[in-house]
């Protein structure tokens, strides 16, 4: 497998102007369910949460991501939220970010399920976990308001298991 072509590294309170601004990019509002500044302030110094910035080679920011349940006695880990900018998408990049987050969750926070929710219109990103080796557990019928709209979406949860993951690194599919 090829090097990853994005770095993560821990959002500062500095960064949270920039974090603010693509989650409320007109291009992802269809997508997440924006938060305020201060949620996100919540997760970069919440223990059991982190929250990382989306960079290139070259330390540019191209997006974020968040982390919940990292301290879960459960060891369930939630892929809370992956945001990419403009300048991030359409470049295979969140799949590179969703190979380091699972390394990151199963390897360093010792996970024994990783998750996510998506929303049912995000066909793209659920292709994406998909083919990361997420399974499908399950739908949350119009669960979420949709922006700008008179409707509701669906929230399809999906997960990978610790076994399933070392089964995946035996196969050559994960960077170990």
């Amino acid at each position: 497998m090829p090097a990853p072509r994005v770095i993560l590294r821990p959002t500062m309170l500095s960064d949270l102007d920039f974090v603010v601004s693509v989650e409320q990019d007109a291009a992802n509002a269809p997508f997440i369910t924006a938060w305020e500044r201060t949620q996100h302030e919540g997760a970069i110094r919440f223990p059991d949460s982190r929250h990382f910035i989306i960079e290139d080679a070259e330390g540019a920011a191209l997006g974020f991501v968040i982390l919940q349940g990292c301290r879960s006695p459960h060891r369930s880990v939630e892929l809370k939220r992956i945001v990419l900018g403009p300048r991030g998408q359409g470049r295979g990049l969140g799949r590179d970010c969703v190979r380091q987050l699972k390394k990151l969750a199963f390897t360093q926070l010792g996970a024994h399920r990783f998750w996510l929710d998506v929303k049912a219109l995000n066909t793209r990103a659920q292709h994406l976990y998909q083919s990361e080796g997420f399974v499908e557990e399950g739908r949350l019928r119009e669960s979420v308001r949709v922006a700008g709209a008179d409707g509701y979406d669906s929230l399809i949860v999906m997960s990978m298991l610790d076994r399933e993951y070392q089964a995946r690194l035996a196969l050559g599919q994960e960077v170990a």
